[in-house]
This record gives structure tokens, sequence and C-alpha cells, in this order.
């Protein structure tokens, strides 16, 4: 399987300075700075992308899980919300938050919430955020 790499460069100090993150591909580059990750400010920051890393990959293992299971997902829709804490170490990812709807002909709801579970824990995104509470809140479409 391939690496994947993405790019970040950051100029100045914490408070003040601004830096740029890149994905290898060329799909996302943006700017981020303390203020749009830790306040409100434009831009970006690491956790929004480790969201949309979780969002997409839970939504693929979901599709595949349910595949495997003789289902035929039509779409897997999810949301990552990534909650940053101060905490008394500094700051830290405390949870993760998937919102997935899922349109799965066939299924019933009990073995739809099963799926998505096993969905959430075989996710390679959630195996690497491990130390970080995630929750999930799965519906059909």
């Amino acid at each position: 399987m391939p690496t994947r790499s993405a790019n970040a460069k950051w100029t100045g100090n914490l408070p003040d300075g601004n830096g740029t993150m890149r994905l290898e591909s060329g799909a996302y580059e943006g700017a981020y700075s303390f203020r749009s990750r830790f306040e409100d400010g434009d831009g970006s920051n690491p956790e929004e992308l480790i969201g949309a890393a979780h969002a997409g990959c839970f939504s693929m293992a979901l599709s595949n899980v349910l595949d495997e299971a003789g289902f035929d997902p039509e779409s897997v829709e999810t949301t990552a919300d990534v909650t940053l804490r101060m905490l008394e170490s500094g700051p830290a990812i405390t949870k993760v938050h998937l919102t997935a709807t899922a349109h799965v002909p066939e299924i019933d709801e009990d073995t739809f919430q099963e799926h998505a579970e096993a969905a959430k824990e075989g996710c390679p995104v959630s195996k690497a955020l491990a130390g970080t509470e995630i929750t999930l809140e799965a519906s059909l479409a």
C-alpha cells in the first residue's frame, strides 16, 4: 500500500505567526493560524483535516462492511466533529463525534447499527486516534 504525504510550513511565533498546509495530491492547500485553530479566525486547522480524514475513512469503512455482509449500500455521508480542548498538559484532541446517514436498502435498524459500530472500530483513522474518545450516531436515510 502506498505512503501518503502532506506538508505544513509555519512562519513566526505561535500567536502571531501563520502557515500553510498542503496535500501531496494537490487536492488541498490552505492557510492556518493561531486564530483559525484556537479561536474563530479564517483558514483551516489540523483538526478540520483530521475530521475530513475520519469522515472519509468511516464512510468507506461502513460501505465496505455492509457490502461484505451482503448489503448494497447506495450512499454513506459522514460528518466528524473534532473537539480540541485545553487540558492541564496543553491542547489536546479529546473527542471525535461521527454522525453518519446511510441509504442501504433491505437492512433492519439493529443490523445496521451493528455494522456501523464495526466500521467505527475497524476504520484505520479510528485506530490511529485510539487515545481519543470516538462516538457515533448512525442512522438510515
